[in-house]
């Protein structure tokens, strides 16, 4: 599957190195306003197709996007000093309002998957951009989550002296402060978290759980202190996502797309579990969370709908 990634900065770029490590895709074709960083970035990675899997990667513009299977969006501005969210939310707002009827002419029937932040409003704007176009439901989806899933399952992982393959928790809702860590449901193999981490002999206790949803909930913050900015979470994230479509695997991740959510007008979008394939979003799965955990996910939810309110 040829697969076009738009915006070839940190994020874009170790994104298309991360589909060549895990062998996502047959072909790469990178684009960017600037065609030298396109073009070097392609030049780099390829260099890295024999320690990965052998495959075409190159420059080109929107008209190459052709024939795409899928197309990720990794383009946008960054946070001027001084400059509010809502300020950089209409930046980046105006630029995929011109780049997503582009990519849609070249490769109309392509999924479209989007990392650039913040990533829940900008999929929802994404998933109306294309409607605009015709556009089907369910083929815009975000990261959404699914690296603060991974960030939540290494905590565990670590916090218990086992491999996180083996952990079974996710994150839910808004991608950032808001984001609601789904305790009550997690599980090592077929036993609950709280029995298994028991049998170990090293409960989880309250302090333990709260330093932890912390950490996840800080992880992007401490890392964008440190070196400015977090590209290989997100290019393993989103190479998994990509997989899961082009594959066709009916993975359940948990990403973020248009839905409805009770009690709010309309559709917003978050993260929940959603089963991914060829078709892109082919089922979204309700959470099981707890009462207080649903709460959460309700603030959470109106949160992400007066963002999405004060854009349009």
């Amino acid at each position: 599957m040829k697969i076009g990634v738009v915006g070839c900065g940190n994020v874009g770029s170790t994104i298309a190195y991360s589909c060549v490590m895990r062998g996502v895709g047959t072909e790469l074709v990178l684009i960017d306003q600037n065609s030298q960083l396109a073009l070097s970035q392609a030049e780099d990675i390829s260099h890295a197709t024999p320690f990965g899997k052998s495959m075409s990667v190159a420059t080109g513009t929107y008209e190459d996007l052709r024939n795409a299977g899928i197309v990720i969006i990794a383009a946008g501005v960054n946070q001027k000093v001084g400059e509010t969210r809502l300020e950089l939310l209409k930046r980046n707002a105006e630029i995929f309002a011109a780049i997503v009827p582009k990519i849609l002419k070249a490769a109309p029937a392509a999924i479209l998957l989007v990392a650039t932040n913040p990533v829940d409003i900008m999929t929802h704007l994404t998933a109306r951009f294309a409607e605009d176009t015709g556009h089907k439901p369910g083929k815009v989806i975000g990261s959404g989550t699914i690296l603060d899933t991974a960030r939540f399952r290494a905590l565990l992982g670590q916090q218990l002296g086992i491999s996180s393959h083996s952990v079974y928790a996710y994150v839910v809702g808004e991608h950032g402060d808001s984001e609601v860590l789904n305790w009550s449901a997690a599980n090592v193999g077929n036993v609950s978290l709280v029995e298994f981490s028991k049998q170990l002999g090293c409960p989880i206790t309250k302090d333990i759980e709260l330093r932890i949803s912390e950490e996840v909930r800080r992880a992007a913050y401490n890392i964008i202190k440190g070196k400015g900015a977090t590209w290989f979470g997100i290019g393993a994230a989103m190479a998994r996502i990509a997989r899961a479509v082009s594959e066709d695997e009916h993975a359940v991740l948990t990403c973020c797309s248009p839905l409805i959510v009770p009690g709010i007008s309309g559709r917003i979008t978050l993260s929940v579990p959603s089963i991914l394939s060829a078709q892109g979003v082919e089922r979204i799965i309700q959470p099981n969370l707890n009462i207080l955990e649903q709460a959460e996910f309700q603030k959470s939810a109106q949160i992400i709908e007066r963002s999405i309110q004060s854009i349009l």
